[in-house]
């Protein structure tokens, strides 16, 4: 039986209300006056159930699926503004010890080869990131309790957040390992990490288990339970999402969707951020054996109504997606990217040779984070390293209920201006810097608190001064 509130992943995670919810929405994508009023209901910003986005995803009337694209600009303007969050993927570990069909980490795989980072290779890959700009990462790992135990990820995020070099400092660690118990959660928390991400893969249960036939991963149950426990743990942000090509996209997106509805009930607050990933090749994995991959129109829509349905949650999109992809998706509802990724374990410092590959997968993006950051101010986005809220205790109910006030944008616009400022003095190009300095001046100008711009302007002057990491 389907509960939202119950901590059972199949009961919140319902098989057969989702076999529901799909045919409701084919019986119901071109009844014009359901998708009006689901788009009205959108309008006021507080969200939309599984089921109303199921219609609007499956919606085949053109006209209702450019209201539906307008509304999900409005709506990534009205939160997000033209800010986009800026992260890396820092890649410690490939030892695994699950079978999953879809990742080259498998423990089956004898082509890959296998590494782990000591503290000392740790420590000069985030050099490298420092270099680079980067004041965000995501940490992975691959599940295997004896090359990769808590106690080494633990002691990795100490020594991330121990490496000053120059002006450099990551002021945020998001983590993204294996499901795991409740009192590993509270260590992490304890240890200072930001978010803690786990993609679903996907949420039908049978598939699920046939993906991932051997190894602590097989357990469906515990994997969809992860982020209950994780919250139980005190971590108070926590990251969903999916990978969309392993089953039939309609079937995940209403999974990710009643994931997210299950915690903002059971939890009081739902993802900070959901990921939409698409399966890419890698070695030992060719997607060409999955058969459900979707087309970018089918990913633009799913961004779109994901922004529609859960307005006050960061979407990501990473470097598994092309230029071209980003752009699109980026004005859809997209609010964090990562940028000059290496998906190698220790790839930062040393760029593999193809044959030599300890890659996840492929990057699609190539460019580097300075390439990607000017292309976000040619496009009149700002580009933002700010850590602020998770610094300032901003996180879970309390930076939701900011961010539903709308009060948030009085830290974001200042925080996102000034660490883009620290950006341009220390790592830009000139051209870089150029295109940076003249959207600052546009966007202090916009600022409506007269005593909030004097501060910004001072800070501005103070970081060109040589001055770092002010904020609000």
């Amino acid at each position: 039986m389907y509960n939202v509130k119950s901590n059972v992943a199949t009961e919140f995670i319902n098989h057969e209300e989702i076999l529901e919810t799909l045919k409701f929405a084919e019986e119901n994508k071109s009844n014009r006056k359901l998708i009006d009023e689901i788009l009205e209901k959108a309008k006021t910003c507080k969200g939309l159930s599984h089921r109303e986005a199921a219609v609007l995803l499956e919606c085949d009337l053109e006209d209702e699926n450019e209201k539906m694209y307008k509304l999900a600009k409005e709506i990534k303007q009205k939160f997000y503004g033209n800010r986009i969050v800026m992260f890396a993927p820092l890649y410690l570990s490939n030892y695994c010890v699950n079978g999953c069909t879809y990742c080259p980490y498998h423990h089956k795989n004898k082509h890959i080869r296998r590494k782990k980072l000591t503290q000392e290779e740790i420590e000069k890959e985030v050099v490298a990131l420092q270099d680079m700009g980067h004041k965000r990462l995501a940490l992975e790992t691959g599940e295997d309790p004896v090359n990769n135990p808590i106690e080494y990820v633990l002691e990795s995020i100490k020594t991330i957040y121990g490496i000053k070099h120059k002006n450099g400092a990551i002021r945020r660690v998001n983590v993204n390992i294996a499901a795991t118990t409740v009192e590993n959660y509270t260590k992490l928390k304890e240890a200072g990490i930001g978010t803690y991400i786990l993609f679903q893969e996907t949420y039908n249960k049978e598939a699920y288990e046939e993906l991932h036939p051997t190894g602590p991963k097989h357990d469906y149950a515990y994997h969809t339970e992860a982020m209950d426990r994780a919250m139980d743990g005190g971590i108070d942000d926590v990251g969903c999402g999916v990978l969309f090509g392993l089953n039939l996209y309609r079937y995940d997106f209403i999974g990710l969707l009643m994931h997210a509805e299950h915690l903002e009930a059971s939890k009081g607050v739902g993802p900070h951020t959901i990921s939409v990933p698409r399966i890419r090749p890698a070695d030992d994995i060719n997607p060409d054996e999955f058969t459900n991959a979707i087309s970018d129109d089918i990913f633009a829509k799913i961004v779109a109504v994901l922004r529609i349905a859960v307005p006050y949650t960061g979407l990501i999109v990473s470097t598994r997606e092309s230029k071209k992809t980003r752009e699109r998706v980026l004005e859809l509802g997209v609010s964090q990217i990562s940028g000059g990724s290496s998906t190698s374990v220790g790839g930062y410092v040393e760029k593999e040779e193809e044959e030599d590959n300890s890659a996840q997968f492929d990057v699609n993006d190539n460019r580097t984070l300075d390439e990607i950051v000017n292309w976000l101010l040619e496009l009149g986005y700002m580009p933002s390293f700010c850590t602020a809220c998770y610094r300032e205790g901003r996180t879970g109910d309390r930076f939701m209920s900011l961010v539903k006030s709308g009060q948030i944008a009085n830290c974001c616009q200042p925080n996102a201006l000034m660490t883009l400022k620290e950006y341009l003095e220390d790592y830009a190009s000139e051209i870089t810097r150029k295109n940076g300095e003249k959207l600052i001046k546009e966007e202090v100008d916009k600022i409506p608190n007269e005593k909030v711009r004097k501060v910004v302007l001072e800070h501005l002057h103070d970081l060109h001064e040589g001055q770092r990491d002010f904020r609000f």
